[in-house]
């Protein structure tokens, strides 16, 4: 992660804890100004309780809000940035933690806030933020225009790279640099990029690597580390169309680091949680479907187990053990050969599925319809296995069938009990690659937004059976 990249997380953290101290603060004047606001529109008296009988709507809002506001991109790109733009993210976002803390009202039941707090502390909160997002924006510009910002630059490679670099920064780039001079990488001398490192208090110095070879690269680097001046290597020598770069270390040695999958941050450590703890109530939510089904096996197929379990692929491909409620007769895994042979698939691809499976008894087709089968899998998400979202985790035989290495990205991330295959048509979707075309999306734009949306869509899907066979 670039230095640029870490001073602007690190500023937009420092305005989300500036946020939410102005909306305790907010919310505190607005205890403090209930007597006056009530004298001076008459109103009755709401009793002598005050925030401390709402504590628990400031603990959801101070947290939630700045949240919300950073996934409205309300911290980003601010210098350039309306205030009929500030106020219409500020408001959006205020609106939306509003909506949680009604939800909370209605549903948990914990306690009726005092209205009047409530809408002078939302009132409060948003004239707060805004006041203190005009006050930033225009230090920001104060410091642009006194030359506290915009790095000196120069930009190291062939003049037709060079232009169409120049061509693609973009409007943060161009804030946050000033490019000061174009050094030819085939022409010029470390000694001509050295005096124009002199002459134009250069701080980094940008190389693009695509035609130039190492020895060259590693002659300007080691000019930069001499002066002192950043030097940024750009990746294009080595080509990726999905990896992003990154630099690491292992062994005492620099580490160039190409990577497809999301990487370590907050939100996967959400996603943890969200993981264990949903399985955990969704577990003890459905107990009397456990019990239907485990009733329900028994009298369908007596003798023979309630549980099945089968031998998946796993995170990179990590062997476990998937559990289900069994819907198939006992030696259904000894028929599959026998029936692909007899009926066929309906899959273009190495995954099997069959509308009319022979295998399947009657009380299993209903399991399947409605996703009880799928139950018992909770338990490996207790485990770790797998994640509530995720690429469906498919037989050892089916990963061996695969004949494209690109279909195996789909196991980059760990395996889910749902997914966008689940909630787009799920048995309906019969081609294999729109299958992990669905997966390496969902892997190449993964959020915890998107998780959450996924799941709430899941709900529909399994209990109107879209697509279940």
């Amino acid at each position: 992660m670039s230095q640029r990249v870490k001073r602007e997380l690190f500023s937009i953290q420092v305005l989300q804890v500036i946020d939410a101290c102005l909306i305790w603060l907010a919310f505190v004047t607005a205890d403090w100004l209930r007597a006056p606001l009530r004298d001076i529109f008459n109103l009755p008296s709401g009793g002598d309780g005050g925030i401390s009988e709402m504590i628990w709507v400031v603990y959801i809002l101070v947290p939630l809000t700045p949240l919300i506001l950073d996934r409205l991109s309300f911290y980003q790109r601010l210098r350039g940035r309306s205030i009929s733009k500030s106020c219409q993210r500020l408001f959006r976002g205020i609106f939306l933690a509003a909506v949680v803390v009604g939800v909370f009202i209605v549903f948990a039941k914990i306690g009726e806030p005092r209205r009047l707090i409530l809408g002078a502390g939302y009132v409060l909160s948003s004239l707060f933020i805004l006041v203190r997002d005009r006050l930033t924006v225009r230090f920001l510009r104060m410091q642009m225009k006194g030359g506290g910002r915009g790095e000196h630059v120069v930009v190291a490679g062939r003049p037709e790279e060079v232009k169409k670099f120049c061509e693609r920064l973009s409007d943060d780039d161009e804030e946050c640099i000033k490019i000061v001079g174009q050094f030819d990488l085939e022409k010029g001398t470390v000694e001509d990029l050295c005096k124009m490192i002199d002459h134009t208090a250069t701080q980094r110095v940008v190389v693009l690597s695509e035609h130039a070879d190492f020895t060259r690269i590693a002659q300007l680097v080691e000019a930069c580390e001499v002066q002192g001046v950043e030097a940024w290597i750009g990746t294009s020598l080595l080509p990726t169309k999905i990896a992003r770069p990154s630099f690491d270390s292992m062994g005492g040695e620099g580490m160039l680091v190409f990577r497809s999958t999301p990487d370590f941050s907050w939100q996967m450590v959400a996603k943890s949680i969200i993981d264990w703890v949903g399985a955990l109530l969704i577990m003890l939510a459905s107990f009397p479907f456990w019990v239907l089904a485990y009733i329900g096996i028994k009298k369908a197929s007596p003798g023979a187990p309630v549980f099945f379990k089968q031998e998946r692929a796993g995170l990179y491909g990590k062997k476990f053990w998937i559990w289900k409620f069994r819907t198939m007769i006992p030696d259904a895994e000894q028929r599959l050969d026998k029936v692909k042979e007899e009926i066929g698939n309906e899959v273009d691809g190495p995954a099997f599925k069959l509308e009319q499976d022979p295998r399947i008894f009657p009380f299993g087709s209903f399991l399947r319809k409605y996703s009880i089968d799928e139950l018992p899998q909770l338990i490996n998400v207790l485990k770790g296995e797998m994640s509530l979202v995720g690429p469906r985790p498919l037989p050892l035989h089916e990963i061996e069938a695969i004949s494209e290495s690109a279909h195996r990205r789909r196991l980059s991330m760990k395996p889910g009990l749902t997914c966008l295959w689940q909630i787009s048509g799920r048995s309906d979707i019969t081609d294999f690659e729109e299958w992990v075309q669905l997966d390496t999306s969902y892997i190449d734009n993964w959020s915890i937004w998107e998780d959450i949306r996924i799941l709430l869509m899941t709900v529909p899907a399994v209990l109107f059976g879209k697509g279940a066979k």
